[in-house]
């Protein structure tokens, strides 16, 4: 399929751009404000479906919201009919398209045209009015307060709120560009406006908390919920403005004769996950727990854990080492430790189901001993 995107070098030109060039049977043709819309015919006529992203929201002369939106898509508009086939095309209105302003008045008019294409020529048209558009590669300081807070706090600086309980509804460029991939492939019905689910709300003082929790994350170690929804978006686009100076940061690591211990990521409600390391013969735990619970993964190095139960005195012992992935687990009630039975030093991944508490540590100190 051979398709054209208008807009092709904007916030959500460049996300469609990069999904549409993954796919093996797709070619994209692209069309920005460096070309003529005289330019449009030619490239229509080589298309099977259009994306028109193309517009104009914060020009010097309220007049270029005519001629960027409204005129744009009637030449638009003129082509597809001019081709004699009928093409179907995605507009990306806004819901500003409802107001009565100069920019939602362009918009109103080039959804206009476009109706009037569909009822005319049958061209299906899929019109999306859409709220903040949020995700990585938006222009800070433009028209997106996600873009403009996650650029500044990345990089330290101030955010101004005039009204921290403001409440915006935001879309989620990866929802954006699935939905419109899902109209290119025939999977969505035209409808009077066509809407990118989910949409979130949140108030602009709530935002700015949340990316400040992303940044202070790095000192406390503890990550924010960022597996779902909203928080994962957040955080997926604060991260894509950093700037490369920044894509590291140092974590403490602690050490004594017997190795080295280093927490790396704390999470509210999902326990810890750090690595240790120890010299040869060196014996590290010995201790056991009520509630608490572990995993061990031997990354390098050769080990022997040994396990005894707390009442009965049973007796374990297993070994494991870097080269086949076992999982080995603490159990409630048995005392347990690991020993160095190679010849180097010994690297291990530990995770824990809770952040170490110094004032609650669930951790009593008992030798296992090397005896049944």
């Amino acid at each position: 399929m051979k398709v054209l995107i208008t807009g092709a070098n904007g916030f959500v030109g460049k996300n469609l751009t990069v999904h549409l060039g993954e796919r093996q049977d797709v070619e994209v043709f692209r069309f920005s404000r460096e070309n003529d819309p005289q330019e449009l015919a030619p490239l229509v006529a080589q298309v099977d479906f259009v994306f028109h992203l193309a517009g104009v929201n914060r020009p010097q002369d309220p007049e270029e919201f005519k001629t960027g939106n409204a005129d744009l898509t009637r030449e638009l508009a003129e082509a597809i009919a001019a081709s004699g086939r009928k093409i179907p095309l995605i507009y990306t209105s806004s819901i500003q398209a409802a107001q009565d302003n100069a920019y939602g008045s362009s918009k109103r008019a080039a959804e206009e045209a476009l109706n009037k294409l569909a009822a005319e020529h049958g061209s299906p048209v899929y019109l999306f009015r859409l709220p903040n558009v949020f995700g990585k590669w938006a222009r800070p300081n433009y028209n997106s307060a996600v873009a403009t807070f996650c650029h500044n706090i990345a990089r330290g600086l101030p955010v101004q709120i005039n009204d921290p309980g403001a409440s915006i509804t935001l879309v989620y460029i990866d929802d954006v560009i699935r939905s419109f991939i899902s109209v290119m492939d025939g999977l969505v019905v035209p409808a009077p406006f066509n809407e990118v689910v989910p949409q979130y709300q949140i108030t602009v003082g709530e935002l700015s908390q949340q990316l400040q929790a992303f940044r202070d994350s790095r000192g406390t170690l503890i990550t924010e919920r960022v597996g779902t929804g909203l928080t994962r978006a957040l955080y997926s686009t604060y991260l894509s403005y950093l700037p490369p100076e920044s894509f590291t940061y140092e974590v403490p690591k602690y050490g004594d004769p017997r190795g080295e211990f280093v927490e790396m990521l704390k999470t509210p409600d999902a326990g810890q996950f750090s690595f240790f390391t120890a010299h040869p013969g060196v014996t590290r735990g010995g201790h056991y727990h009520h509630s608490k619970t572990e995993k061990f993964l031997v990354i390098r190095g050769e080990a022997c854990f040994r396990f005894r139960h707390i009442v009965s005195g049973e007796f374990y012992e297993l070994f494991t080492d870097g080269v086949k992935p076992v999982i080995v687990e603490t159990v409630p009630g048995w005392t347990h430790d690991i020993t160095n039975v190679g010849e180097g030093e010994m690297i291990v991944m530990l995770w824990a189901n809770e952040i170490f508490d110094r004032e609650h540590p669930d951790t009593y100190a008992l030798a296992v001993g090397t005896q049944a």
